[in-house]
């Protein structure tokens, strides 16, 4: 893999996420994106599958991650939930399915770590059916300057430590990709997006 320390990383906080897996499934802003899954499903970056507890049991997923660790945890997550999930071990950048695969493609906190995130997107486009639809639920820029401010400042420490970007304008990346946004929501001063987008067609 080309970003072996990002891997790393991921690696080291992987049992962090096994442990918050339960914590997560009272969170209300996965619960209000993964409403909307349905059909197969692809899910990039899954983590520990932090989403599990709210995913209808009658979708087929798809579950890709870049950390083995990560990839362990949401093995285990999905026994648990009772997730039927096939699981791939690889960067998003370097998979190639076909065309128009997936009802849904799902993401939530990954656009903070591609090196270019557009370029993710547009293949997320690629692969969804034209009546599908991409759910995206990320961090990125706040809505306040001076909140926008800190986050520029501590984003260094932030990707070295992390490898987590903190000054992502995460709308602004979605319109520059081939996806259409049909509605968004920001919670959290503007820190969280909720994203229901659709592919170009």
């Amino acid at each position: 893999m080309q970003n072996e320390k990002l891997v790393q990383k991921f690696n080291r906080r992987a049992w962090k996420q096994e442990k918050q897996r339960e914590e997560e499934a009272s969170n209300k802003w996965r619960k209000r994106i993964c409403g909307s899954v349905r059909g197969e499903t692809l899910e990039i970056a899954v983590g520990a599958g932090m989403n599990y507890a709210f995913l209808p049991g009658d979708a087929a997923y798809t579950d890709v991650d870049f950390s083995p660790e990560m990839l362990k945890g949401a093995m285990a997550g999905a026994k648990e939930y009772r997730v039927n999930a096939e699981f791939i071990l690889s960067e998003v950048e370097t998979l190639s399915f076909p065309a128009n695969r997936f009802d849904t493609i799902l993401s939530t906190g990954s656009l903070c770590c591609y090196e270019d995130p557009i370029r993710v997107l547009n293949l997320l486009n690629k692969w969804c059916k034209n009546e599908g639809q991409i759910l995206l639920l990320e961090h990125g820029l706040m809505n306040r300057k001076s909140f926008q401010w800190l986050q520029r400042q501590l984003n260094p420490f932030f990707f070295k430590a992390f490898g987590c970007h903190q000054d992502r304008d995460i709308i602004k990346l979605v319109e520059a990709s081939r996806l259409h946004i049909v509605k968004y929501e920001q919670a959290q001063w503007g820190y969280l997006y909720l994203v229901w987008a659709k592919p170009a067609e």
